[in-house]
């Protein structure tokens, strides 16, 4: 991987440069966030305090895209060995898909049907109680002081959070505890007004003191039964009190000297995997017209297989290995040709989200991601409390008999991934990009960008995106290549510009061989970057 650090080399239109550390580093999508992530460091905490500081702090100052109430998953580097963490929740044991199917003929975004048991709570508590020097007091105390004692909303937060003041204004009185805990004014905060979320707040306290305890199993936990009670929904204590976060073994690809590491299903990290191996039987590297055409060729096929295959582990009619195997790869990869084609599943048993990372000077690295789904989510706030409930539900399918069917206890296809490169089983570093299922796209993009185009990590963020929409239709970031994009018209590709805040959000930082730490966020976010 060759990386240019000239200042005046940048490829891209940013202001941005990347930025270099010897001692620690928080990237997440809110500069405030990444400072109390780098504050827990200089109070003698590691990567993963680092990433649960900040990660609590984004629950408050970014409340638009993740929330107390949503689900979380971690790829952990420490003390040179990896971890994965699933933390998201299941549908509780009262879920009736045939009453759904009868009453909406899909799953809603909006309302108790969609809430799942939430995971992020369970995330910090587990991560902290594993890996943590600090205690989850100390370091949700950043998070409690923001809520509490006020903060300024940034541009980009703030123009989600009007889009879902929009959304749930509009939806009745349901939800009137969402227009209590973030629009008390009858509207959203503007850009740079100070907010105050004192609910939010002592639900953080008392999350921190008792270790989540409250959230699941106590006081917090009696609080969300009884509103779903009183809201007709699903949720019950009993959901809450037997979730516990699962440790899980990440899956990873050899890419061109790297080795990619995504975690398995539920979640769709393995429509990167594939995507990347159908990818490295290919020439690449010249960055014209033909490489984004084969790289969208490689990612429908990927994601045609997902949206068929992944579920709930002990739900998939494959193993996901399996869509790994060489054959299997070969027969897939034969199809990518000179122009665009519908894609289609293949058979192998035939012939509003959060993401940051953190490092510190010991060689410990945090890959993280949090959130509510469907920007704020459900737009179920339980009262008194600011716990924003997430819609994670929403993403079940109603089909009888299909792998991904909402069932009692069972957790839903999921889009949320963290990502982290190594090579010759060293660390590199974490990597992701948010965005709902621009994730797997924005995932291969960046990775390819770096090691195939030899852009370094501001420049992999910085360049200008593609994003499939379903059949043929392919949507280009304003500012992508005209000529490639004609290109494409002719490949037989339905090209359109797209909206620029739809095409993901991202952070990255990766180690040198002399243990430098080098960090990137992009203009697409609020981000920011801090390090000592």
């Amino acid at each position: 991987m060759s990386f240019s650090f000239d200042a005046g080399s940048y490829r891209y239109p940013s202001r941005r440069r990347v930025v270099f550390a010897g001692n620690g580093m928080v990237c997440a999508s809110q500069p405030l966030a990444a400072q109390a992530g780098v504050d827990a460091l200089r109070r003698g905490g590691n990567a993963v305090d680092a990433v649960l500081a900040a990660a609590g702090c984004l629950t408050v100052l970014e409340p638009a895209s993740n929330g107390l109430g949503g689900d979380a998953f971690a790829i952990v580097w420490h003390n040179g060995r990896m971890y994965g963490l699933n933390s998201s929740g299941p549908a509780p044991a009262l879920a009736d898909a045939a009453f759904l199917r009868e009453k909406y003929g899909r799953m809603p975004a909006h309302g108790w049907y969609p809430v799942n048991v939430p995971g992020i709570p369970a995330a910090w508590a587990t991560l902290n109680g594993r890996f943590g020097r600090l205690s989850l007091a100390e370091t949700l105390s950043a998070a409690i002081g923001y809520a509490e004692g006020g903060f300024p909303v940034a541009p980009v937060s703030a123009k989600f959070w009007q889009s879902g003041c929009e959304t749930y204004s509009a939806l009745g009185d349901e939800f009137g505890p969402w227009m209590d805990a973030f629009a008390p004014k009858g509207r959203a905060p503007r850009a740079g007004e100070i907010v105050r979320l004192p609910q939010h707040g002592e639900s953080l306290r008392e999350i921190a003191e008792t270790n989540a305890e409250s959230f699941y199993r106590g006081r917090l936990a009696g609080k969300i039964d009884a509103a779903s009670r009183a809201g007709g929904g699903w949720l019950r204590a009993e959901d809450l009190a037997e979730f516990y976060p699962e440790w899980v073994e990440p899956m990873s690809v050899d890419y061109r000297g790297f080795t990619v590491h995504e975690l398995p299903p539920n979640g769709h990290g393995l429509v990167v995997l594939e995507t990347l191996a159908l990818l490295s039987g290919l020439e690449m590297g010249s960055g014209d017209a033909g490489d984004v055409h084969r790289q969208i060729e490689a990612m429908k096929l990927a994601y045609a297989d997902g949206l068929k295959y992944i579920a709930e582990p002990s739900a998939m009619r494959v193993a996901p290995s399996e869509l790994l195997g060489r054959e299997y790869l070969a027969r897939r990869r034969a199809l990518i040709g000179d122009t665009a084609r519908e894609p289609e599943a293949g058979d192998p048993h035939c012939g509003g989200t959060v993401y940051l990372c953190a490092a510190d000077g010991e060689g410990n690295m945090v890959s993280y991601i949090q959130s509510n789904y469907m920007g704020f989510g459900s737009g179920i706030v339980v009262p008194g409390t600011g716990i924003a409930l997430h819609d994670r539900g929403c993403n079940f399918s109603l089909e009888e008999g299909a792998a991904n069917c909402l069932a009692p206890g069972k957790r839903p296809y999921h889009t949320i991934i963290p990502g982290f490169l190594t090579r010759n089983g060293e660390a590199v570093g974490p990597f992701g990009v948010m965005g709902a299922f621009m994730q797997p796209q924005g995932h291969v993009q960046a990775v390819m960008n770096m090691i195939d185009y030899g852009c370094n990590p501001q420049e992999a963020l910085d360049a200008p995106r593609w994003q499939w929409k379903g059949g043929k239709s392919i949507e280009l970031e304003p500012g992508f290549d005209g000529a490639i994009a004609e290109e494409l018209k002719r490949r037989g590709h339905e090209v359109s510009v797209g909206d620029p805040y739809e095409f993901g959000r991202g952070q990255i930082i990766l180690r040198d061989e002399n243990g430098t730490l080098c960090g990137a966020t992009e203009p697409r976010t609020d981000g920011g970057i801090a390090a000592y």
